[in-house]
């Protein structure tokens, strides 16, 4: 009797066993719809600082994608270089003229990049005498300032947040002389004057806003890009 009621307690405080539950908490998978390309050093391209997470950069910070996003204009971007692909064309706009920039303009409803590029190209400089040495393998969007946007969305009838660009990078096979800034008469000019440029000098004269823009594509068309020797004696 004495040995039943022993058992009897000992099963009624017997500690229950411990089961543990590990539960795995997995990341998810990075996505890979926008993907930036790996960032090279080059001598010759300066460096922006980063933004902080606290507080809005001062300029859209530039995205690359393989296919235009919605809400942003499709457009071509021309780095001409000179027949020796040292120096690059860089021109000054008729109405901002402290604002130096590269050739570029949007492509047409149908109209390939490729083709938009060359026409851009003829209208804006006059040449006709260049090849295509390279393509940027992704399009390059950034952001309208605001007072930008408020200027040219009303003028195009449209509410683009910015620009989509598919970079060229071209060789000119002709002279200087071919260079007409009345373009092919097609088009109402759109720059004052020119100048053959070095890549670094190409970006530190662009406005503030396209800065990032040039930087990267000119990070892709480096290796194809020839260092001035005038600016290392």
């Amino acid at each position: 009797m004495v040995v039943a009621a022993a058992a009897a307690l000992y099963l009624a405080v017997k500690p229950l066993p411990l089961v543990l539950v590990l539960v795995h908490h997995s990341r998810p998978a990075p996505s890979s719809a926008l993907r930036l390309p790996r960032r090279t050093a080059s001598a010759w391209l300066p460096r922006f600082p980063s933004c902080s997470t606290s507080a809005p950069p001062p300029f859209a910070a530039v995205a690359s994608m393989d296919a235009p996003p919605q809400g942003y204009r499709t457009n071509v971007g021309i780095c001409l270089a000179d027949p020796s692909l040292t120096k690059i064309f860089s021109a000054s706009r008729i109405d901002i003229p402290s604002a130096w920039q590269m050739p570029q303009g949007g492509i047409d409803a149908g109209e390939e990049p490729r083709a938009a590029a060359f026409r851009e190209l003829r209208e804006e400089t006059g040449v006709t005498s260049a090849e295509i040495v390279a393509e940027a393998p992704v399009w390059l969007t950034y952001d309208f300032p605001t007072d930008v946007r408020t200027k040219l969305n009303p003028r195009w009838g449209t509410d683009w947040k910015g620009q989509a660009q598919k970079w060229f990078l071209f060789r000119l096979t002709g002279n200087d002389d071919e260079i007409n800034l009345n373009g092919d008469g097609s088009e109402k000019p759109e720059f004052g004057e020119w100048t053959w440029m070095t890549p670094k000098e190409v970006i530190e004269k662009a406005v503030d806003f396209k800065k990032p823009v040039y930087e990267e594509a000119l990070k892709h068309f480096a290796p194809y890009l020839q260092s001035d020797p005038a600016a290392s004696s």
